[in-house]
């Protein structure tokens, strides 16, 4: 049932009557509209009643049945208006527009210039953009409450002389266009001579038929002329083939350029091909060294499927999610036949850009497949193309304008080509009319359209980031980035600071006023009625304390120790065996300033986890909860939710409960510290024994996870020393991980687990958990390639086997175990949340922890899964009533792939900022290391240094050098061998290598290693 209601009046939660409604088996969507005020029954009217079958996700066929209830008291929002309630107005120009679906969706970036105002947002334009781009809703969500912007929902879907009713055989586009057009006829006879009210549309049949309906109508390019400013021309976004095109609408003659890339399949198609298993859909990631090549994990073969050549990438971008054609058999790629891309590959246009087949994609080997085949067969992997898209990933994108020289009498639109940081994106074409002073800059671009005809997407210019090499910050970047930028403004490359964050879609915006307003004032402290509350327990009389990286502010998390008096030990030749200890883990209290449904918890709810870049931290929560009310500090009171264990001297877990808890923190330590008290044999203090006690716990807790089959992995995390005056990186080297670190993990990972089981227990069909899924065997080819390679075994049957055959892999390189845990690493699938209504138990399972059951709960300051999980665990223990959205499931779902998408930025945000502090660091002080080859192409291969923790390729011979093609891989033994077999290179194997900063292309500087 799909219930618009409008009442007020009565003190009513409105999420509490959606969820009210939600519960009833016939009820899928409701209508909240308008100001809230009493409930009258002359203000509704039910329409009608229309009953349909529809299938659900499970796959059975239920009865649906739509009520529509009209209103008569929803206002225009124009202050010019004398009928309608100005406290409700918002529209002050004497100019009101009415945007159409295709306006909103597809010029969002125009529509957040403040030159744009006085907007009306129908509300069947919202529903629509909802479905299609989840990304755009939010942003025109976000100008629609904007107090200082004049855009403003109008309810036309239950308005009594704006509904429309759907007619037999109407498409839901026609549908939707007809409800526009009469909703901007109403507002023309509402408002009268007092506005002038003009739909804004770029679609052809709706201009068309609007205007033979007496409706102002004008394109979205001529309605931006007509306000003289031509600068805003360059925001529009490229036409579609369903726009009117921009200069020649009139011009139907059918374009004459040669097609380069097949059309993709429609949905339909793609639908039916992927239910015959013809085509296999996954998401498209394209190597971050060879933008050429590409890979779509693929559940339905089991294994990746690679995409070679831009041909058969077929106009996909990276992150699009896509359907897939296998290739013939004998077209397959094997792995030495694939290459590192060289930075200027794309210069060649007549081949690199458009491949024809998946042999004329760029390499820089000449190596043939005769000549492969006779030295060295080797097993091919499935190959493919890209049939059609079927979710885009596109975003904005961070670059600068390829150097060209100014075309005579250049005041006008001119022609340019937009080059991305990444180099993982094509180059994008782009119209403006600011190329001379965009030409010195870098700028955001957003992409378009692809078309089949054109070797590059479409797109359009954004915004300026800054000067390159400028050392002055602009205001807008000033506002936003602060300190980040001022650190990089000596270099060349000084804007890219600010790239990292919207490259990544990182929102790093301020918080607004409506989300402030939600945090209590300070100085805050806890109160007489905290303290007497029954559901609190004190506990500040025990030694708590933190261990937290150097220079944390957002600690939310401690721990405590103390032994029992049936547990005191006694130095002798027996251990007590009824020796029992305490342990507690005490979690920041978020929960108890972050309600559901406020602002504050919408923005947290948007932003998903606070992003850790190298010098700046942007937060989920504005800083007064994460480093002040929340935030465990020594020698404060602070709310905190406890997990209290009841363990036995050999780590043994006698029981378990959880409380809401009032504690001060004794003491605030880092790692360091904490590590340098347990090894100082003169310190014998309490904090000191009981970290001691701890660590000796958490070692045998380690250790019985191990036995039980968790993996001990590694990865290459970077640490920088940063110059406190000039904040240029002084050193980098690899993270290093204590005791102490591990002491830390342990009973975080432990806290996880038990409010795992306890929410489950109580809410089998509602928790949020997290869930790593088993790798595939050919996931893990390429770690079992290596060690074959090596002379060395894995065992990958079970994540047992392979953490004992990890252990087992030591050679006589102190590095090698580690790098091979590394590699080990890079093979796994992503840890994900998952809403436990949604898969079956044992699909529950997380393989790196061996773990049947895991979720978020020790981060509720910088992660919103854990507000999610703590709001669940207050509910199992009767603390509160469950929030209406755990009763939403498929609202939990959404939740789940929202944080999910927001983790996976905030890691390859804080991975694009190391790689920005290396380029920092080396610009200066280039330097001669070693380092181990990790994997082999035919042209080089790829390294890994250790001391730096950096990865790169190695290029054996440069693009069109003679002696290009003496190299050959020998697949079986993963090294690439000269023709006459005097030199080889395996993996695995240490080179030395010469590192330093080079500009290959304007604008791009990269770190570049060679051999020595």
């Amino acid at each position: 049932m799909i219930l618009v209601v409008k009442l007020a009046g009565l003190g009513l939660n409105l999420k509490a009557l959606k969820s009210f409604f939600l519960s009833s088996v016939l009820t899928t969507e409701i209508f909240f509209t308008g100001e809230i005020e009493k409930f009258s029954s002359k203000k509704l009217k039910m329409l009608q009643s229309k009953v349909f079958n529809k299938k659900t996700r499970g796959g059975r066929i239920q009865k649906q049945v739509r009520e529509v209830y009209l209103r008569d008291d929803i206002y225009c929002g124009a202050f010019s208006c004398k009928s309608c309630d100005s406290s409700a107005a918002r529209l002050s120009s004497s100019k009101i527009i009415v945007v159409d679906t295709n306006v909103v969706l597809h010029q969002i970036d125009l529509l957040e210039n403040k030159a744009i105002d006085t907007v009306v947002v129908l509300s069947v334009v919202l529903d629509e953009v909802k479905n299609r781009n989840r990304s755009v809703y939010n942003r025109i969500r976000l100008l629609c409450s904007n107090p200082a912007r004049q855009f403003y929902v109008f309810s036309n879907h239950v308005h009594k002389d704006t509904y429309v009713q759907a007619m037999e055989k109407e498409s839901a586009n026609d549908h939707n266009d007809r409800a526009i057009r009469v909703a901007t006829l109403w507002y023309q006879k509402h408002l009268g001579d007092t506005s002038q009210v003009l739909l804004v549309t770029n679609d052809r049949e709706n201009k068309r038929k609007a205007t033979e309906e007496g409706i102002s109508a004008e394109t979205i390019e001529a309605y931006v002329k007509s306000l003289g400013q031509p600068e805003l021309l360059d925001l529009l976004a490229q036409p579609t083939n369903e726009d009117i095109t921009m200069e020649d609408a009139d011009d139907s003659r059918p374009s004459k350029r040669k097609l380069i890339y097949q059309e993709h399949k429609p949905m339909s198609e793609i639908t039916a091909g992927l239910h015959r298993g013809i085509y296999h859909q996954g998401k498209l990631r394209v190597n971050r060294f060879n933008p050429y090549e590409a890979y779509v994990g693929s559940e339905s073969i089991g294994e990746e499927i690679i995409i070679y050549g831009r041909s058969n990438m077929n106009r996909a971008f990276d992150g699009d999610i896509v359907a897939v054609e296998l290739l013939p058999r004998d077209q397959w790629q094997d792995e030495k036949a694939l290459s590192i891309a060289e930075e200027d590959d794309e210069e060649d246009d007549t081949v690199h850009l458009a491949p024809d087949n998946v042999d004329d994609a760029p390499r820089t080997s000449n190596l043939s497949h005769e000549t492969s085949g006779d030295k060295n067969a080797a097993p091919v992997r499935p190959s493919g193309r890209v049939v059609g898209v079927i979710r885009r990933n596109w975003h904005s994108y961070c670059g600068s304008l390829e150097p060209m020289s100014l075309p005579a009498g250049s005041g006008g639109t001119a022609h340019a080509l937009f080059v991305s940081k990444d180099r993982r994106i094509p180059k994008i074409r782009i119209n403006t009319r600011q190329l001379q002073n965009l030409l010195d800059m870098r700028i955001v671009v957003a992409v378009d359209s692809w078309d089949r005809q054109s070797r590059y997407p479409s797109g359009h210019y954004v915004r300026p980031i800054g000067k390159i090499g400028d050392k002055e910050t602009e205001t807008e970047v000033r506002d936003h980035i602060n300190l980040f930028d001022s650190i990089l403004v000596g270099v060349r490359w000084a804007r890219v600071g600010k790239v990292v964050l919207i490259e990544n879609d990182v929102d790093y915006s301020p918080f607004s006023s409506q989300v402030l307003a939600c945090l209590p004032p300070l100085p805050w402290s806890v109160s007489s009625e905290d303290v007497s509350n029954p559901v609190r327990q004190d506990l500040r009389h025990l030694l708590v304390f933190s261990v937290d990286p150097p220079g944390c502010k957002d600690i939310d998390d401690a721990l405590h120790c103390t032994s029992l008096p049936n547990g005191n030990f006694e130095l002798g030749v027996r251990i007590l065996e009824s020796s029992d200890s305490h342990k507690y883990d005490y979690i920041a209290d978020v929960t108890n300033f972050v309600h559901p449904g406020t602002p504050l918890d919408d923005e947290a709810s948007k932003r998903g986890t606070s992003v850790y870049l190298v010098e700046r931290r942007i937060d989920m929560l504005p800083k007064p909860l994460t480093e002040d009310i929340c935030s465990l500090r020594a020698d404060v009171e602070r709310l905190a939710f406890s997990v209290i264990w009841e363990m036995s001297p050999d780590a043994e877990i006698i029981s378990t409960r959880f409380t809401k808890s009032i504690i001060k923190s004794s003491a605030a330590l880092s790692y360091i510290e904490a590590q340098a008290r347990m090894d100082d044999s003169r310190l014998t203090d309490s904090l000191t024994t009981d970290l001691r006690n701890m660590n000796t716990l958490a070692k045998i807790m380690r250790q019985r996870r191990i036995d039980r089959g968790a993996l001990t992995l590694a990865s290459a995390e970077v640490k920088f020393d940063i110059d406190p005056e000039n904040h240029d990186p002084l050193n980098i080297g690899m993270y290093q991980i204590l005791e102490a670190n591990q002491m830390v993990e342990e009973f975080m990972l432990a806290a996880n687990v038990s409010v795992a089981g306890q929410i489950l227990k109580l809410f089998p069909s509602c928790s949020l958990l997290r869930r790593h899924p088993t790798p595939t065997r050919e996931m893990l080819e390429p770690l079992l390639r290596t060690a074959a390679a090596i002379g060395l075994t894995l065992d990958v049957s079970s994540s047992k086997a392979l953490a004992d055959s990890l252990d087992r892999a030591v050679g006589e390189d102190p590095y090698f175990n580690k790098l091979i845990r590394i590699l080990a690493t890079r093979c796994m699938t992503q840890a994900v949340y998952f809403c436990s209504g949604d898969l079956s138990p044992p699909e529950y399972h997380h393989y790196g922890l061996a773990a049947p059951l895991y979720t978020h709960f020790t981060s509720p300051i910088r992660r919103y899964a854990d507000v999610f999980v703590h709001r669940l665990l207050a509910a199992s223990l009767g603390i509160y009533k469950l929030p209406t959205v755990f009763q939403d499931r498929p609202q939990l779902t959404s939740v789940a792939d929202n944080l999910n998408y927001r983790h996976r930025n905030a890691q390859m945000a804080g991975r694009a900022s190391v790689e920005l502090y290396v380029l920092i660091y080396f610009r200066t002080r280039p330097t001669d290391e070693e380092a181990r080859v990790v994997k082999i192409r035919s042209n080089g291969f790829i390294v890994f240094v250790p001391k730096y923790g950096i990865e790169g390729p190695v290029y054996l011979t440069g693009k069109g050098e003679k002696g290009a093609g003496d190299w050959y891989v020998d697949e079986e033994k993963q090294k690439i061998v000269k023709m006459d077999g005097s030199l080889s290179y395996s993996v695995l194997q240490t080179v030395k290598i010469h590192m330093e900063v080079v500009e290959p292309q304007p604008n791009r500087p990269k770190l570049q290693l060679t051999l020595l």
